[in-house]
Protein backbone atom coordinates (compact mmCIF):
# COMPACT_ATOMS: atom_id res chain seq x y z
CA UNK A 1 0.00 0.00 0.00
CA UNK A 2 0.85 3.73 -0.64
CA UNK A 3 2.73 5.39 2.31
CA UNK A 4 3.51 8.51 1.61
CA UNK A 5 0.68 11.54 0.85
CA UNK A 6 1.62 11.36 -2.73
CA UNK A 7 1.54 7.92 -3.45
CA UNK A 8 -2.41 7.67 -1.56
CA UNK A 9 -3.34 10.85 -3.74
CA UNK A 10 -1.84 8.64 -7.10
CA UNK A 11 -3.57 5.26 -6.19
CA UNK A 12 -6.73 7.67 -5.52
CA UNK A 13 -6.37 8.86 -8.99
CA UNK A 14 -5.51 5.74 -10.21
CA UNK A 15 -8.72 3.89 -8.98
CA UNK A 16 -11.29 6.95 -10.24
CA UNK A 17 -9.55 7.14 -14.29
CA UNK A 18 -9.45 3.36 -14.03
CA UNK A 19 -13.17 3.03 -13.18
CA UNK A 20 -13.81 5.86 -15.73
CA UNK A 21 -12.30 4.41 -18.32
CA UNK A 22 -13.52 0.85 -17.61
CA UNK A 23 -16.91 2.56 -18.16
CA UNK A 24 -15.96 3.86 -21.50
CA UNK A 25 -14.64 1.19 -22.83
CA UNK A 26 -17.68 -0.95 -22.26
CA UNK A 27 -19.76 1.75 -23.61
CA UNK A 28 -17.55 0.83 -27.50
CA UNK A 29 -18.38 -2.95 -26.49
CA UNK A 30 -21.72 -2.40 -26.24
CA UNK A 31 -22.22 -0.34 -29.37
CA UNK A 32 -20.27 -2.84 -31.38
CA UNK A 33 -22.79 -5.55 -29.44
CA UNK A 34 -25.29 -3.61 -31.12
CA UNK A 35 -24.38 -3.55 -35.01
CA UNK A 36 -23.29 -7.12 -34.39
CA UNK A 37 -27.04 -8.26 -33.21
CA UNK A 38 -28.22 -5.97 -36.25
CA UNK A 39 -26.13 -7.70 -38.81
CA UNK A 40 -26.65 -10.78 -37.06
CA UNK A 41 -30.72 -10.31 -37.18
CA UNK A 42 -30.54 -9.85 -41.47
CA UNK A 43 -32.30 -6.17 -40.96
CA UNK A 44 -29.75 -3.82 -42.95
CA UNK A 45 -31.57 -0.66 -42.05
CA UNK A 46 -31.39 -1.53 -38.39
CA UNK A 47 -27.70 -2.54 -38.92
CA UNK A 48 -26.91 0.64 -40.84
CA UNK A 49 -28.48 2.65 -38.09
CA UNK A 50 -26.58 1.02 -35.31
CA UNK A 51 -23.26 1.10 -37.38
CA UNK A 52 -23.75 4.82 -37.57
CA UNK A 53 -24.61 5.57 -34.00
CA UNK A 54 -21.51 3.14 -33.30
CA UNK A 55 -18.94 5.41 -35.51
CA UNK A 56 -18.50 8.38 -33.31
CA UNK A 57 -18.54 6.77 -30.48
CA UNK A 58 -15.64 4.72 -31.58
CA UNK A 59 -13.53 7.84 -32.85
CA UNK A 60 -14.11 9.64 -29.34
CA UNK A 61 -12.89 7.10 -27.35
CA UNK A 62 -9.95 6.46 -29.87
CA UNK A 63 -9.19 10.50 -29.54
CA UNK A 64 -9.13 10.12 -25.71
CA UNK A 65 -6.86 6.79 -25.73
CA UNK A 66 -9.27 4.40 -24.24
CA UNK A 67 -8.62 2.51 -27.46
CA UNK A 68 -5.71 2.38 -29.83
CA UNK A 69 -6.69 4.55 -33.03
CA UNK A 70 -5.38 1.52 -35.10
CA UNK A 71 -8.10 -1.07 -33.27
CA UNK A 72 -10.95 1.42 -33.94
CA UNK A 73 -10.30 1.65 -36.89
CA UNK A 74 -9.90 -2.28 -37.72
CA UNK A 75 -13.44 -2.01 -35.69
CA UNK A 76 -15.06 0.09 -37.89
CA UNK A 77 -13.60 -1.00 -40.85
CA UNK A 78 -14.94 -5.06 -40.26
CA UNK A 79 -18.43 -3.42 -39.05
CA UNK A 80 -18.62 -1.32 -42.32
CA UNK A 81 -17.93 -4.55 -44.17
CA UNK A 82 -20.56 -6.68 -42.51
CA UNK A 83 -23.51 -4.48 -42.80
CA UNK A 84 -21.89 -3.54 -46.11
CA UNK A 85 -22.41 -7.36 -46.78
CA UNK A 86 -25.69 -7.50 -45.58
CA UNK A 87 -27.35 -4.18 -48.02
CA UNK A 88 -26.01 -6.41 -51.51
Amino acid sequence: MANSPQARKRARQSEKRRSHNASLRSLVRTNIKNVLAAVKSGDAEQAQAAYTKAVPVIDRMADKGIIHKNKAARHKSRLNAQVKALAA
